[in-house]
């Protein structure tokens, strides 16, 4: 007991020494998006009392580190449910940390629902599919959290749009999450034409997306990879170009 005691003393007291230098870090932080982990009752009581001690004395990061190895133990043992739990406080804890919200997202939306699809302890399917559609959202909810609190950054603004493309299947979606990720400094540099192609697929946007794809194409070979040739063959038929304006023209087939 004793012993106890002595450790939240001492976090105690470490948290003191550092609150001034804390209030400096907060106002930079503001001005970066972040928003601080809320450390209320609610992440008090998965924390337990001493990690809530921690991370209250300024060990976030620390306490963040050890439950992601918790989380990727649950993901191991295909603990779902506790491995979604622990994300959300690792989450909390370090809400500018990108990395812990792309891999939130990825386990739940593609490893999480895989395995629910496939849960032959559930013999109906109906069951199986709406498990699935319910990790989607899980990791949909983390990337827009995510996004939330690193509106600067453009990966999870990527990830969102392969999300709502790959899983969801909602691309109007997509294009928008790739437009955004697109307009960003640090955006991947396919993210111009994924937007373009989603636009392409989203009802009533063909000739938008066909001068955006032509534009693409216009820039060299760099943008000229497959799906993006392909679908400007398929628009320049769909929206009727003349022959003599086409861009594209693919090879004829070998005999």
């Amino acid at each position: 007991m004793k012993r106890k005691l002595l450790v939240i003393g001492l976090l105690l007291l470490f948290g003191a020494v550092r609150m001034g230098f804390e209030e400096q870090l907060t106002q930079e932080h503001r001005g970066a998006f972040f928003r601080n982990a809320k450390l209320d009752l609610d992440l008090r009581q998965r924390l337990g009392q001493m990690g809530f001690l921690a991370a209250l004395s300024g060990f976030r990061s620390i306490v963040a580190d050890v439950l992601w190895i918790q989380a990727h133990s649950a993901w191991e043992r295909t603990e779902w449910g506790r491995m979604a739990l622990l994300f959300d406080t690792v989450t909390s804890l370090q809400p500018r940390a990108v990395l812990f919200w792309d891999m939130a997202a990825w386990h739940m939306a593609y490893n999480a629902s895989v395995a629910a699809l496939q849960d032959e302890s559930q013999p109906r399917e109906a069951l199986r599919v709406r498990r699935q559609r319910e990790y989607f959202k899980l990791g949909e909810d983390f990337l827009l959290r995510g996004i939330q609190n690193n509106p600067d950054r453009a990966l999870l603004y990527d990830r969102l749009g392969m999300l709502y493309s790959d899983k969801f299947k909602e691309p109007c979606k997509a294009f928008e999450a790739y437009e955004r990720a697109s307009q960003l400094p640090n955006a991947p540099g396919y993210a111009r034409r994924f937007a373009a192609l989603q636009l392409s697929l989203c009802p009533g946007h063909e000739r938008e997306a066909y001068e955006r794809i032509v534009s693409l194409f216009k820039e060299g070979e760099r943008e000229r990879m497959p799906t993006l040739l392909t679908r400007l063959k398929e628009l320049q038929e769909k929206l009727g170009v003349p022959p003599e304006e086409r861009i594209y023209s693919p090879p004829p087939d070998r005999p």
